[in-house]
């Protein structure tokens, strides 16, 4: 592997092994806990479609007329991501994409859908993510998660989209969570299944494959760039340190009575 990626992977180990034991995951032990998690989640599920979605405005021709752009391997990477994350079956076989997935399973478990839906009306309407996550009254915590990723994203630096893209993605998810998950649907089968198979298809979708191919995007996005790399290596580190913090909001929420 490229030394610069063994680098990366060096400097941000220590803060994926705190996602993966965050002590969020001890506290969740009911339907209730799991309504408040993918209120704040979902929008970091929103999150990850517009990042993907501009990495593929950015990496490959989205526009008419069409020309060659970029590398076979990356337009492959972004546009097969992109179709498993924008139209995946549900557990009907119904074509939707994930966020719609995670919006069913929040209906099937009684989760408030109200603030996620209030942001994406307020934001087609406005074209503002200030005015929408203020009308929505969006969880502190989510606000700086959306904030970090579009402070990115107009970066219009295509290489530091794919550094969070890449190393802050949905992926971090533990087994400790999975089993609670497990848990929770043997008692609620009729509450928490979409939820369940949403997870299951993430991870399944989002597999070795696709986080090989990332990896070499960053590798030829960056090149021989010393200051690109260094960059990759920040952005990387403040966007795990983002997720961190999501996970702490959502902790805080949950312990707060």
């Amino acid at each position: 592997m490229n030394e610069r990626i063994n680098q990366i992977n060096s400097a941000i180990n220590p803060l994926k092994e705190q996602i993966i034991h965050h002590k969020l995951y001890s506290v969740i032990k009911t339907i209730e806990d799991v309504k408040v998690f993918t209120q704040y989640h979902i929008f970091a599920v929103w999150d990850f479609m517009s990042l993907l979605k501009s990495l593929q405005q950015n990496l490959t021709c989205t526009t008419v007329p069409w020309f060659p752009k970029g590398t076979g391997e990356i337009r492959q990477l972004i546009n097969e991501i992109v179709l498993g994350e924008e139209s995946d079956v549900d557990l009907n076989g119904t074509i939707k994409s994930h966020f719609e997935l995670y919006k069913d399973a929040m209906k099937q478990c009684g989760a408030d859908t109200n603030q996620i839906e209030t942001f994406l009306s307020v934001l087609k309407d406005t074209g503002s993510l200030h005015q929408a996550l203020e009308s929505s009254n969006t969880p502190q915590a989510a606000r700086d998660f959306i904030h970090f990723t579009f402070k990115i994203i107009n970066s219009n630096k295509d290489y530091l989209q794919a550094a969070i893209f890449t190393f802050g993605r949905e992926d971090l998810i533990p087994a400790m969570f999975m089993s609670i998950v497990e848990d929770i649907h043997k008692q609620f089968p009729d509450s928490i299944a979409v939820f369940k198979y949403y997870l299951e298809r993430h991870i399944e979708v989002d597999g070795d494959h696709h986080s090989h191919l990332a990896l070499k995007m960053i590798s030829n996005l960056c090149g021989n760039d010393d200051l690109k790399w260094k960059e990759v290596e920040q952005a990387a580190i403040e966007s795990l340190k983002m997720r961190i913090a999501l996970w702490d909001g959502v902790y805080n929420d949950l312990t707060k009575a």
